[in-house]
Order: structure tokens, then C-alpha cells, then sequence
């Protein structure tokens, strides 16, 4: 009787990937080897490429403040 394979083997394949939702983020970019997740750099990488918004990422001033510099 055979034994199933592994977690680590059937990854390996390519078989089992990585959960990238629901599971704890901590564990999930330390089994990615990575800093941020992929799913994170491909929306910024989205944003960036076909963004047409000038300051998506910027935080909205006071309105007074604004007024006062125009």
C-alpha cells in the first residue's frame, strides 16, 4: 500500500499552493518568502500601471487648509 505524499512534495508539484486568504498572515509570508503579499503587489502594481487618478495614495488635507493655500 502506497503512502500518500506529502505537503512539502505535492507543493513542490505544484499541486497544493499556498492559501493566500484565509489563513494567518504572518504564517502565509513566511512560507512565501516574501515581504508583502503577491495578491497586495498586484494591486499597487495595477494602480500604478493604469491609475489615471493623480495622489491615489495621498491623505486628504483639512479643507480649510486647502482653501487657505488657493
Amino acid at each position: 500500500m502506497k503512502s500518500r505524499p506529502t505537503k512539502q512534495k505535492l507543493k513542490q508539484r505544484g499541486i497544493l499552493k499556498e492559501r493566500v486568504f484565509g489563513c494567518d498572515l504572518g504564517e502565509h509570508l513566511l512560507n512565501s518568502g516574501h515581504d508583502v503579499p503577491q495578491v497586495i503587489r498586484s494591486c499597487t502594481e495595477f494602480i500604478e500601471k493604469h491609475g489615471v487618478v493623480d495622489g491615489i495614495y495621498r491623505l486628504s488635507g483639512i479643507s480649510s487648509n486647502i482653501q487657505k493655500l488657493r
